[in-house]
């Protein structure tokens, strides 16, 4: 199982120096993006949407 891994990293490695730098550089900092949390406004837009939504399917199917 071990030497799969290894050689599985050693592909993925081997594919990332023939990509180019700047898509190199922007897969090397993706996991960083993905710390930030989404702000709480973003939250409360998507409820108030899903809100309307069923509001909506409601008086559609009255």
């Amino acid at each position: 199982m071990l030497p799969l891994i290894f050689f599985i990293l050693w592909r993925m490695v081997k594919w990332a120096k023939g990509m180019p730098k700047g898509a190199y550089i922007f897969i090397a900092f993706m996991p960083l993006i993905s710390l930030f949390p989404i702000p709480p406004t973003v939250f409360k837009n998507v409820a108030k949407a899903k809100q309307e939504q069923r509001k909506k399917q409601t008086q559609n199917d009255e």
